[in-house]
């Protein structure tokens, strides 16, 4: 015996007039985990997946400076995330010659500076992940 499928719970409230009904109709594409997020959130708030994403879109439309300065933060985690790639690149292989000539009993005074580069590097890491969770949090 197969159960119907789970539908949010029957809101009491008045129907909508004629002049408020949407009737137009925008189409978006998410990914699995996407559209898992957006039926869960649904979900959670008693809404239809398309009643949560016309009151999220709104919501974002209302408050543009908001949303504005989220996409601006996103890009700009973003552009610090891929810079953090090169130069973890150069340090990887500041390290390897290192170790090459310790393996072979040579000097390597460069080792110093590779280490502090590495240090340099764990900070930004660290600073970044710091901006992304702080920047995950609801506000308060």
């Amino acid at each position: 015996m197969s159960t119907p499928p789970s539908q949010p719970p029957a809101r009491n409230r008045k129907p909508k007039t004629k002049s408020s009904k949407r009737k137009h109709l925008i189409a978006s594409r998410f990914n699995d985990a996407e559209k898992q997020s957006v039926l869960d959130a649904a979900t959670a708030c008693a809404m239809t997946p398309s009643g949560f994403l016309a009151h999220a879109a709104l919501s974002a439309a209302h408050d543009l400076t908001r949303t504005e300065a989220e996409v601006a933060g996103h890009r700009e985690m973003t552009r610090r995330l891929f810079a953090l790639g090169p130069a973890l690149s150069r340090i990887g292989n500041n390290l390897n010659q290192v170790a090459a000539a310790l393996n072979r009993d040579e000097p390597a005074p460069q080792a110093q500076a590779v280490l502090d580069g590495v240090d340099q590097v764990r900070l930004e890491v660290q600073a970044f992940i710091q901006h992304y969770l702080d920047s995950e949090r609801p506000a308060a």
